[in-house]
């Protein structure tokens, strides 16, 4: 009779198997949970994971660390993003400097043209009825002053006027000077050595310089008979100044004849078309004066003359 197996044998002989599937399963699981953790990683970057986010695989799962390469991708892009408004903002500027620089260029390009045709096509003398200081340009702060014009001297005009000053033409050379001091015809010869003949008369007292004054004018503009000397105010009051009723180019040449006599004749100032002349800034020239508000106001209609 054969003997029974005992059965505690096959449980101990299953129980003592060498665990050879358990390597088996691991390499199944390896990719699965790469797999699972990229996943993870995935959903983190895009929830906003932070940088210091870390993935460590198998080496043999083929992945490789995409935390800080993602990480750091996004940061570059952002910088490049805020940088480029800067060079947009940057490069407007330079545009917008180098147009105004152009512009600026044809302007004076332009001005330079039409001051060479018009020197270039001059062909009108007038005289000079004073001397006049020469300048570079019309305007007053731009301009520099090249030296005096002697008066009672025929000029070459190209027309043009500005800013108060008149275009006139220097050895081929555009120049400017005051306005008003330019006649069609020679100044009148005129001296001191004359007497008045008209029968004008003025206001006393007065001192000797507007005796003389009156004298002169009178008989070399014996046409002008109105003259004005005393009255309630300033200078005028104190018998040193007198107001000559002349208006338009006859009152320049007034004006420029007792300017060059002014020594003589002992003036301090004169004043005529809201211009005034004075000895102490005599290398000046006639100078502007400031609006007054009226024609009179403006010694548009009369020469004022102060005398020491």
């Amino acid at each position: 009779m054969a003997k029974p197996r005992p059965k505690h044998r096959a449980a101990k002989h299953r129980a003592e198997r060498p665990p050879s599937s358990r390597p088996r399963v691991a390499l199944v699981a390896a990719p699965v949970a790469a797999t699972v953790t990229v996943g993870a990683i995935g959903f983190g970057l895009s929830a906003g994971a932070q940088d210091d986010v870390r993935v460590v695989v198998s080496e043999a799962s083929g992945f490789e660390s995409i935390s800080e390469r993602a990480v750091s991708g996004t940061s570059r892009s952002g910088d490049r993003e805020s940088e480029a408004p800067a060079e947009d903002a940057a490069e407007e500027q330079a545009a917008q400097r180098e147009a105004a620089q152009e512009r600026q260029a044809a302007q004076e390009q332009a001005e330079l043209e039409a001051t060479e045709q018009a020197v270039s096509q001059a062909d009108t003398q007038l005289w000079t009825t004073t001397e006049l200081n020469l300048w570079t340009e019309p305007e007053e702060a731009e301009a520099e002053q090249l030296g005096v014009l002697e008066g009672e001297k025929k000029v070459l005009v190209t027309g043009r006027a500005e800013d108060g000053r008149e275009e006139i033409v220097v050895d081929g050379e555009s120049r400017w000077v005051t306005a008003g001091y330019l006649s069609e015809e020679k100044p009148a010869e005129t001296g001191l050595d004359v007497d008045c003949t008209n029968g004008s008369s003025y206001a006393t007292p007065v001192s000797q310089n507007i005796v003389d004054v009156h004298r002169v004018v009178c008989g070399n503009f014996p046409e002008i008979t109105t003259y004005g000397t005393l009255r309630s105010d300033g200078e005028h009051a104190q018998g040193i100044a007198m107001d000559i009723m002349v208006s338009g180019d006859r009152g320049y040449e007034v004006a420029n004849f007792l300017q060059a006599n002014a020594a003589e004749l002992g003036i301090n100032y004169l004043i005529y078309s809201q211009t005034i002349w004075s000895v102490d800034r005599a290398s000046e020239g006639w100078r502007g004066m400031e609006d007054r508000g009226s024609t009179t106001a403006n010694h548009y209609d009369h020469v004022h003359v102060t005398t020491y």
